[in-house]
């Protein structure tokens, strides 16, 4: 293991079918005044809400809500949550729902007190400045109902700007953007619709390979991957079979969260580049996250397997059980990639980025909002870009 890191991670977990019993009191330690954040308004129709509520006037809280974050936050919602938690002098954001409501909260949490002349996507998102140390953060602390971004229990936010067509994530340095606790019941995932589970479930795998295919050393950070993965493809068959079985659905949660709360990333430069060719696609079309990574996926690792090719091989032995038997290096690393490709095809994963509206004229625009990394195995070029672009159609 060759990397040098500090790992530190504050985020309080509370996991299980209880994990609500303890919201009040995690909400105790801090002021007044919450920002309730939240999306279209489905944890009203399945009970979620008014067990938030019921916790916060438990713990005698003044609430203001902040509803209809949509799954791809923008810059004008941001703009909008900024206003509320001045207006109001928030002093605590809690997000129910998913990543994007995280996120959107942490976006809200290191903007809301900037200077009124300074705007936060060109600090955070484009010039990706870190907030000063003596700038007052809101804390943040969230009820987890989908799974997918890790955003429970990391600093990354990710946010929309549909003027410029660029979909940006910020994983912020400073350990105050981390949410100070993340209440995680299995439960409140069963209500999902099956495509948003199968897009967060892409999108955990997604997170971890980016992460994995990096590096040519023997690194711990891989064998837990190798672990993660294992699981997730286990519980997601389950899941796709029985949405509510519980022993699926809380593997999934945990896979979600250990993905991403930068565990695995330790000693790794990891790569990223599905991220920006997904989310390239994501500024265009307001697709689902995870879907636009599926549908990118395979393109971008055959590409550039033949730079990799003796993790790829492992990927295939060690993941997906692939007998290396009588074959070469190359034929056992495609095996592989051959292999999810039968799982994503199997749990429903979107393989195809003309379902959501894609076509040939588009390309170059979505090779201008493709950010190009350089920690995995190969830089892409730009006629790269739009040779996996087009293969993703």
């Amino acid at each position: 293991m060759l990397g040098t890191f500090t790992y530190h991670n504050p985020t309080k977990l509370i996991f299980g079918t209880e994990a609500m019993k303890s919201l009040a009191t995690e909400l105790a330690e801090y002021g007044p005044t919450i920002q309730l954040v939240y999306g279209g308004g489905s944890i009203k129709r399945n009970g979620i809400y008014d067990q938030v509520i019921a916790a916060l006037e438990v713990a005698g809280k003044t609430v203001v809500e902040d509803a209809g974050v949509m799954p791809n936050p923008t810059v004008d919602k941001l703009n909008e949550g900024i206003k509320i938690a001045r207006e109001h002098h928030v002093d605590f954001l809690l997000a129910v729902g998913g990543g994007s409501c995280i996120d959107y909260a942490k976006a809200v949490a290191v903007s809301a007190n900037l200077p009124e002349d300074v705007d936060p996507w060109q600090k955070y998102w484009v010039d990706f400045d870190e907030p000063a140390a003596d700038l007052d953060i809101i804390p943040v602390g969230s009820v987890l109902t989908m799974v997918g971004t890790g955003s429970e229990m990391n600093c990354g936010s990710v946010i929309t700007n549909h003027e410029t067509k660029m979909k940006v994530g910020h994983v912020f340095a400073d350990a105050r953007v981390f949410p100070k606790f993340a209440v995680l019941n299995p439960e409140f995932t069963y209500t999902l619709p099956k495509y948003q589970m199968v897009a967060g479930i892409f999108d955990i795998m997604n997170h971890i390979t980016e992460q994995y295919f990096s590096g040519e050393d023997d690194n711990t950070s891989d064998y837990l991957s190798e672990g993660l993965m294992r699981s997730l493809i286990a519980a997601s068959r389950a899941a796709v079979v029985n949405p509510r079985d519980y022993e699926a659905r809380s593997n999934i949660m945990w896979c979600a969260t250990w993905a991403l709360n930068t565990l695995v990333a330790c000693g790794k430069t990891t790569d990223w580049e599905v991220h920006m060719l997904g989310q390239a696609v994501g500024a265009h079309t307001d697709a689902t996250h995870g879907m636009t990574l599926a549908a990118v996926a395979l393109p971008y690792y055959r590409l550039i397997m033949p730079y990799g090719v003796e993790k790829f091989a492992r990927f295939a032995t060690n993941v997906w059980d692939v007998d290396p038997a009588g074959k070469t290096t190359e034929e056992l690393a495609t095996a592989g990639l051959d292999a999810m490709e039968a799982w994503m095809r199997e749990i429903g994963c979107v393989m195809h980025t003309g379902e959501f509206g894609v076509t040939e004229d588009m390309f170059e625009g979505l090779a201008d909002s493709t950010l190009v990394m350089q920690g995995g195995y190969h830089a892409l070029t730009r006629d790269e870009i739009i040779q996996i672009f087009r293969e993703s159609l």
